[in-house]
């Protein structure tokens, strides 16, 4: 079987002979760059991942989807197993970018184009993405898998079951649902958003949750990204559904590492990504929770 280099090389849509480079930052693909001709272009290697409800022709669909909307890089070319795209000259973000305030003002509109303009170029079958029924398929993956997390699930099921409750029902939209600094390319002009592994329909409140918890936001980041997604004051409702989404979005991380430790082969300390989102999910649930048991 050819290794990821070697498949990156050799892909059809090549001029001449290429020599891919190696881009780091990947957790679930392997991921290059490619000069060809006079032109660059990331290479992003991986088949399908049952075990995280990856499925490459949905990740195909969604990133023509959202460069026919305008925010992420063009697909050049795509065959099984690897997917060619415009390379984009920009600075890759960190957690600190995200939550600068003019940066995350012109993160929010690529996340409501995200939401609401995909649908309008998606072609063929599209996932959902339901953090509560992914959370239940990771319970049993580990359990199978006789995880070092076993004892946990059980305790872990019922918060899961708790936050489902809590978030209660839902407006749907598009959702890029992994919404990690690395995602967000500025290129000084534009924010570019990428990687359509997991996109899917689903609640805004996820994305916007994930957003938050992943990049480390306060209690005035969060009240801004609200009010000025919903165009509205933040009710205590609309909060309270979104505490206990954000929770399950850390859950949603945590879960998917503790599976990726047992069932990746790609070079990453999974163990430590494990043990800093459990703590984040830990924090976030004992406040979540003792703000609801005080009312």
């Amino acid at each position: 079987m050819a290794s990821p280099l070697e498949k990156a090389a050799s892909l059809s849509c090549w001029k001449g002979r290429v020599d891919p480079e190696p881009l780091s930052g990947g957790i679930t693909n392997t991921n290059f760059v490619v000069n060809d001709a006079g032109n660059r272009y990331v290479v992003r290697i991986g088949t399908d991942i049952p075990e995280h409800q990856i499925v490459r022709s949905n990740e195909l669909a969604a990133s023509r989807a959202a460069a026919a909307a305008g925010i992420s890089p063009a697909v050049m070319h795509a065959e099984p197993g690897a997917l060619v795209l415009e390379f984009v000259e920009g600075v890759t973000l960190n957690e600190a970018d995200i939550g600068e305030r003019a940066r995350l003002a012109r993160i929010l509109p690529v996340i409501k184009t995200c939401h609401r303009d995909i649908p309008l170029h998606f072609h063929g079958p599209a996932m959902m993405f339901w953090v509560f029924h992914i959370l239940r398929d990771y319970s049993e993956t580990l359990r199978i898998g006789q995880s070092n997390y076993a004892d946990m699930l059980a305790s872990l099921a019922e918060i899961s079951s708790r936050l489902e409750y809590a978030v209660g029902p839902i407006d749907l939209v598009f959702g890029h649902n992994d919404l990690l600094a690395a995602n967000f390319i500025d290129d000084g002009d534009r924010i570019w958003l990428i990687d359509w592994d997991y996109a899917g329909f689903n609640s805004p409140l996820f994305d916007l949750g994930g957003l938050a918890s992943n990049n480390g936001f306060d209690e005035e980041q969060e009240i801004w990204l609200l009010e000025n997604y919903y165009e509205r004051a933040v009710d205590a409702n609309l909060r309270s559904r979104f505490e206990a989404m954000k929770c399950a979005s850390l859950l949603r991380e945590t879960m998917w590492s503790m599976v990726s430790e047992i069932h990746s082969t790609i070079d990453f300390d999974y163990a430590a990504y494990t043990a800093e989102n459990l703590r984040r999910f830990n924090a976030a649930y004992d406040s979540y929770k003792s703000d609801w048991e005080a009312k």
